[in-house]
């Protein structure tokens, strides 16, 4: 299933708004061509990102994947719990999976990101 109040990129991330900030994480669609996450290599707080730079990655026992700024900003928290349980990205990607937040210069560029529907466009209908 595809959650209808998030945005989402051609690059299999997820963004929600919150209070000003950006959460960002990958779609099940993406942890399911993963597999097993094993890994998550967080993005370090207080990193000025541009929209569309790699900010993390995100390993499986059979490949990595890249994790790309939604909107350009400052990367303000991350999530310290992928350290210790990689798998949660699997478990829970709009949950307790989400990999960091953002905090934008430009909220505009949210406009720009995909809604559900055009995630679902993208994917093959498929959630």
């Amino acid at each position: 299933m595809i959650p209808s109040d998030l945005k989402y990129t051609k690059d299999h991330e997820w963004a929600r708004q919150e209070d000003g900030k950006v959460r960002v994480g990958i779609t099940d669609h993406a942890q399911k061509e993963l597999g097993d996450v094993v890994f998550v290599e967080l993005p370090e707080v207080g990193r000025a990102v541009k929209k569309g730079e790699l900010v993390a990655t995100v390993e499986s026992v059979k490949a990595v994947g890249e994790v790309f700024a939604p909107v350009s900003g400052e990367i303000v928290e991350v999530n310290k719990t992928l350290e210790s349980s990689p798998d949660l990205v699997n478990k829970d990607p709009y949950g307790e999976g989400w990999i960091f937040v953002i905090r934008p210069e430009n909220p505009a560029e949210l406009d720009e990101l995909l809604d559900a529907e055009g995630y679902k466009a993208l994917v093959g209908g498929e959630g």
